[in-house]
């Protein structure tokens, strides 16, 4: 029996990098084929906020549970506000009035109540919807 002996010794066979493929990365990646940059803002193989989303990992679930929360509770802010405010009306208007009292209350007191309450709230929502924007885009 004859033993062989290396000429040369190969080293073993590197197996090739991941690379997740999303529908933005190709759009950048554009016809040539050439794999895009690296954005400067985050560190090299850390995937943006907006692919955890759209993939629907457990970070992506936890971020857009974080913008459900923050709408929650905005709007059970409002709404106990307006509890608090226009609650206690029908009490009010259940003592004994003349009747352009009751309409002055209603139409004087009540509408411009409801509507910075509701105006609170919009400026509110957007803000956080917003803030939500400059966290998946990396702002």
């Amino acid at each position: 029996m004859t033993e062989r002996t290396p000429t040369s010794e190969q080293p073993p066979a590197r197996r090739p990098r991941r690379e997740t493929v999303t529908h933005a990365s190709a759009l950048r990646a554009g016809a040539t084929g050439v794999p895009p940059q690296p954005s400067r803002g985050r560190p090299p193989g850390h995937p943006p906020a907006r692919s955890e989303i759209s993939e629907q990992t457990t970070l992506g679930h936890t971020y857009v549970r974080s913008l459900m929360r923050s709408q929650l509770k905005a709007a059970l802010t409002a709404l106990g506000a307006l509890a608090l405010l226009v609650g206690p009306l029908p009490l009010v208007l259940a003592l004994p009035a003349p009747e352009a009292v009751v309409w002055a209350a209603l139409g004087i007191g009540v509408y411009p109540v409801i509507w910075a309450v509701a105006r609170w709230y919009v400026r509110r929502a957007e803000r956080n919807e917003r803030d939500f924007t400059g966290l998946v885009e990396g702002r």
